[in-house]
């Protein structure tokens, strides 16, 4: 998680990486998302995908499952990148998408979320109060 910016080393062309799981239930065919207030880095943010920035060191495959149960209470298998793109609002952040399964875990509301909400695909566009990519909701609107 971004909890300072180093506004300086985004300008020499370092960018902060932001890790999100799309958690996707099969069976309720529904996505789970978050509300957050005060992002660090977009203050437009309202709901997201759970994520964050992972520490020093840590590989992003597995970053996002560490971040995902610190927000949400879920342990989830990352099942792959599925996107990535300069977020539209803050172009020093780069976003990669991951399409993860809760595998254990119980849903708790943690770290800088207020809220946890299950929604389906079709739904997004009514919480996200930022951009979603259109190739990134056409791969949503078609998950099985």
């Amino acid at each position: 998680m971004v909890d300072e910016i180093d506004e300086e080393g985004t300008e020499k062309g370092l960018f902060y990486i932001t890790t999100l799981g799309i958690i996707f239930d099969t069976r309720t065919k529904k996505i789970l998302i978050g509300r957050r207030e005060g992002d660090p880095l977009t203050e437009e943010l309202t709901w997201s995908f759970p994520g964050g920035s992972p520490g020093d060191g840590i590989d992003l495959e597995r970053g996002v499952e560490i971040e995902v149960e610190r927000k949400t209470g879920f342990k989830v298998k990352n099942l792959g990148s599925v996107f990535s793109r300069f977020f539209k609002e803050n172009k020093k952040v780069i976003i990669i998408y991951y399409l993860c399964e809760v595998v254990g875990g119980e849903e708790s509301v943690g770290a800088s979320f207020k809220e946890l909400r299950w929604v389906k695909p079709e739904e997004l566009e009514n919480y996200f109060t930022t951009s979603l990519d259109p190739r990134l909701m056409e791969y949503l609107l078609h998950l099985r």
